[in-house]
């Protein structure tokens, strides 16, 4: 993935609202599934590491991204982005 298409993909996740949460049992398999589904049906998710987890963001958008087969997008703080194209009904288009 080029700089241009994460950029692109960077401004797209932007207005997006927080969907995945990741607590202080860390990534568990309900998680990754969760996030898996979500990527099917949305392409783009938002997740968000909360004060009491383990890790912080960039281990866990790592983690997701090995699980899952997306691509990590951005992360800041503890905000993260994953970026994957449904399988059945790609909807997002990159150049």
């Amino acid at each position: 993935m080029t700089g241009k298409q994460r950029a692109a993909l960077r401004k797209m996740a932007n207005p997006l609202e927080t969907i995945i949460y990741i607590g202080k049992e860390g990534i568990t398999d309900s998680v990754v599934k969760e996030v898996y589904d979500a990527l099917e049906a949305r392409e783009l998710i938002k997740g968000c590491v909360q004060q009491g987890a383990p890790m912080d963001a960039r281990s866990a958008l790592t983690i997701l991204c090995e699980k899952t087969g997306a691509e990590p997008i951005q992360f800041i703080g503890r905000r993260f982005v994953l970026y994957r194209p449904s399988r059945e009904n790609p909807r997002i288009t990159i150049e």
